[in-house]
């Protein structure tokens, strides 16, 4: 079990609850109720397809050649031998099954968007690392984790409360979106030289790790200025600024680590000061 757990990756699962948590909280402070089902059922379905992505990248990377004893990141289950690379591409076709159901269910609440943004979830899921072109061998990565992890899910979420979109939904999807961002090209960039030997060529390996810390630098801060765009509506978005001080040290730390194992603790950080950010704003709105 403990080896399982450590396959669909703890630390990075907060990215695919704080779109469900933000977008439900604007529906609250917009129309003063929640419906409670497709709330569960989106956060259900929302970490179920991220677990099954993760445990398909697990074996997939593997059998790529991604995963070789050189590389920096934590240990997988496939590369260390905890279960064959058919085991676990059962676990997540098993979870990308689950979320399916659960998807039956917010269809028959939200309708044909959701239904399109649900497939879409699923398909990109599994193209991911799986398929011809894996959007992970691509330098596409940060791109679809900005619009599944951020503009998608928030407005899905959004959407299955109000069963409308609005503009402050969109600050807000960014918001997400970008620092969701920020944990994959943590990844890439610690990762850089074992991807380039397998042929994964990452946005990291076309920007160079200089421009990739100046991107970093704007996914991180740019959320913090979002909030601005909305805060006549929504005074208490401000509260997103109490976590500023730890998005500052995590650049400093990013600029100044050597490379190395010690971008595991910036990669699990960077996946907190997304979760941080999202209480922060969920509870700002709700104010």
């Amino acid at each position: 079990m403990k080896q399982w757990l450590l396959a669909i990756r703890p630390k990075t699962l907060g990215i695919s609850v704080v779109p469900v948590l933000v977008g439900s909280a604007l529906a609250w402070a917009e129309l003063e109720q929640l419906l409670w089902l497709p709330a569960l059922a989106a956060l259900a379905a929302a970490i179920l397809i991220q677990i099954g992505t993760n445990l398909y990248n697990d074996a997939a990377d593997f059998e790529r050649g991604a995963d070789t004893p050189d590389r920096l990141g934590p240990e997988r289950a496939t590369a260390e031998g905890w279960f064959s690379a058919g085991q676990v591409k059962r676990a997540a076709l098993i979870s990308f099954g689950a979320a399916f159901a659960f998807g039956i269910y917010l269809a028959w609440v939200g309708g044909w968007p959701i239904v399109i943004i649900g497939l879409l979830s699923l398909l990109a899921g599994y193209t991911y690392t799986g398929g011809p072109r894996p959007i992970s061998y691509s330098a596409t990565g940060e791109l679809f984790v900005f619009i599944f992890f951020g503009l998608l899910a928030v407005g899905g979420s959004y959407y299955l409360q109000t069963g409308a979109l609005s503009l402050d939904t969109l600050f807000s999807a960014a918001a997400v979106g970008l620092l969701a961002a920020a944990v994959l090209l943590v990844n890439n960039y610690r990762d850089l030289e074992t991807d380039e030997r397998a042929a994964k060529l990452t946005l990291v390996h076309y920007l160079g790790r200089e421009r990739a810390r100046q991107l970093y630098v704007l996914l991180l801060i740019l959320p913090f200025a979002l909030p601005i765009l909305f805060n006549h509506r929504f005074n208490g978005s401000w509260l997103v600024v109490l976590c500023l001080p730890f998005a500052l040290w995590l650049l400093h730390r990013f600029s100044r680590e050597p490379l190395g194992r010690g971008f595991n603790a910036i990669l699990a950080n960077t996946a907190k000061l997304q979760l941080l950010y999202g209480g922060l704003l969920s509870v700002g709105l709700l104010l």
